[in-house]
């Protein structure tokens, strides 16, 4: 059975659930989930979780990202990349140079709060934010702390001849929405903004150069080699490895604490592997009671 993390190069102008879809046609699996939503528009890393894969999702949601950002000044639209309206007429832009936007990028490195777009899969009483914007409504959203871990223009020949369009490199946390950081980052220079390419360039642990296309994971699955492609799972959580003995094992796949006296932190996690490395559960540590408590059991007994 196929099992572990599987990282495809999105194509732009298909949504993540339509490459899930694609992938559970290629592996012959039903049991698949990604890690992060990337728009239609925006390609790079998608990091799918195949069967027992999906257990150890919500490990890797929180992940930070890294994404190669393009950007075109002088007007905003209604979804905040090129796919949407327009919500006003060209402004001049002639004035503002590579400088201005470099200085203008300082002021959203750090903690910052922004609002969800409502062309987002966000949901908000059970119902995805984009669903609401379709109908045409807007509602009011609670702003969410980011962090922009690094922010940095991109050199200007990316784009030669052309002054109303930046590239920038962004490295931050989960949940953080590059569109809204555009959008702030032409208002704060008194235009509009709006994202015309987006590519996410690492999630995690895992970056482009690990991933594969679509076209590659059909044929690697035809040939019956699409095992070299699949990150295990115990290789996809960077966590600490614990070993454990025998009779720990069996108390682990009971469900049952193991005492192990330590200096972890109250709450840090780790992995527990069998003596062949094999991963039996993720745990958390409780430092009052100087135990291991598994929260997700992944061996079988």
């Amino acid at each position: 059975m196929l099992e572990g993390i599987l990282i495809i190069d999105k194509p732009q102008g298909m949504t993540s659930h339509d490459v899930v879809n694609r992938a559970r046609r290629a592996l012959k699996i039903r049991r698949i989930g990604h890690t992060g939503t990337l728009d239609p528009f925006a390609t790079g890393v998608l990091v799918l979780c195949l069967n027992r894969a999906t257990r150890i999702a919500r490990f890797l949601v929180t992940d930070e990202k890294e994404y190669l950002a393009t950007m075109r000044i002088g007007f905003a639209t209604d979804t905040g990349d090129l796919t949407g309206h327009p919500l006003s007429s060209p402004a001049d832009t002639s004035h503002i140079t590579s400088a201005d936007v470099k200085g203008a990028l300082g002021h959203f490195r750090g903690r910052i709060e922004q609002i969800p777009p409502m062309y987002s899969a966000k949901k908000i009483g059970g119902v995805k934010l984009y669903e609401l914007a379709r109908r045409g409504m807007e509602i009011e959203r609670v702003p969410v702390e980011v962090e922009i871990k690094k922010l940095e223009l991109c050199e200007p020949e990316d784009h030669p001849g052309e002054n109303d369009t930046f590239t920038f490199r962004v490295v931050c946390s989960s949940g953080t929405y590059i569109r809204c950081l555009a959008e702030d980052l032409g208002r704060s220079m008194g235009v509009g903004a709006h994202l015309i390419k987006l590519r996410r360039l690492r999630s995690g642990l895992f970056d482009i150069s690990r991933t594969i296309t679509l076209e590659k994971m059909f044929e690697l699955s035809r040939s019956g080699e699409i095992e070299t492609s699949i990150i295990s799972i115990s290789d996809a959580i960077a966590l600490e490895d614990l070993p454990l003995s025998e009779e720990e094992k069996k108390d682990i796949l009971l469900g049952r604490s193991v005492n192990r006296r330590g200096d972890w932190l109250n709450g840090c996690q780790a992995k527990l592997s069998d003596a062949d490395r094999n991963l039996i559960a993720i745990a958390e540590f409780d430092a009052e009671k100087q135990v291991w408590r598994p929260r997700i059991v992944l061996g079988e007994i």
